[in-house]
Formats: structure tokens, sequence, C-alpha cells
């Protein structure tokens, strides 16, 4: 087992439970940074979202997604209780992909637990590549797909 690291006299260790946004905004642009200078042939990052509403403007269903370096990650995807079933999880995903292609993507890739959606994301074409026993008693899946129409590779 390597030796501890000993943090440098002129450092202070924090611990954050509830880092500024700030901060957190800071450590990603850095990373960021760094990335493009070694990977300048990449787009850089960015998000969007596709939502459905009511009359009144409440959302009732939604998707929340990043895109970076050709892939589309859907981070979040929500459907109402009482709209599910009716292919608005399908419809979210079907314009995800496409304004991912749009902004040049070739793929796209998401998470789910074994008690959330996988079987939703099989049907429209997401192969599994990797699972997280985790949390306990279930499991954390990771999908993927090729949405530029081009054989995976």
């Amino acid at each position: 087992m390597p030796a501890p690291a000993v943090v440098p006299a002129d450092l202070r260790l924090s611990r954050d439970d509830a880092p500024a946004a700030a901060d957190r905004a800071f450590i990603n642009r850095m990373l960021e940074q760094l990335n493009l200078e070694r990977w300048p042939t990449t787009t850089p990052p960015g998000s969007f979202a596709i939502f459905l509403r009511d009359g009144a403007g409440a959302v009732e269903a939604g998707i929340d997604l990043y895109h970076y370096g050709g892939w589309l990650f859907v981070h979040n995807l929500w459907v109402a209780e009482q709209r599910r079933g009716a292919g608005l999880g399908s419809l979210l995903m079907q314009e995800a992909e496409a304004r991912a292609r749009e902004l040049g993507c070739h793929s796209a890739w998401l998470d789910t637990f074994s008690f959330q959606a996988r079987g939703f994301y099989r049907k429209l074409g997401y192969e599994e590549f990797g699972t997280l026993e985790y949390p306990p008693g279930a499991a954390r899946h990771f999908l993927r797909k090729r949405i530029d129409g081009e054989a995976p590779g």
C-alpha cells in the first residue's frame, strides 16, 4: 500500500459538504482547459434540455443532457407518473438524439439503476457496457448507443 500523501506546508486541506458553485465551476473550467489543450479538435462541452409542458407551463416530462467530444450524455429523464406509458419518454429520447446529431454527436450514453428504466433504454437500442453493484441490493447499469447511423466501432 502506498504511503499517504502529505499536504504541502503552504496549502490547507478542506472538506466541504456544500461546496460553492463558483468553486465547483472553477475545477470544471480548469479540467476542460487541460482537456482542450490535449484534444484540440473536440468541441467544448455543452448542455441542453427538452421539456413537455401542460397548458399552464408546468413540466410534465423532461430530459437534461450534456454533450462533449461527440458524445451525448443523458443525465436525467423524467415523466410524471400520470403521463407514463404514453410514449413521452421515447419522444424525448428521439428529440434528444436528433439535437445531439445536429451538434455533431455520434453516440450517446447514460446510466440507470436496476429499479428504473433499463428495459426502456434497451428497447430504444441502447446496449449495456458496464454494471456496478450499487446501491446495496440493486445495480447501476451503463448503456450506450450509436446515434449517427454508423456501425459501432
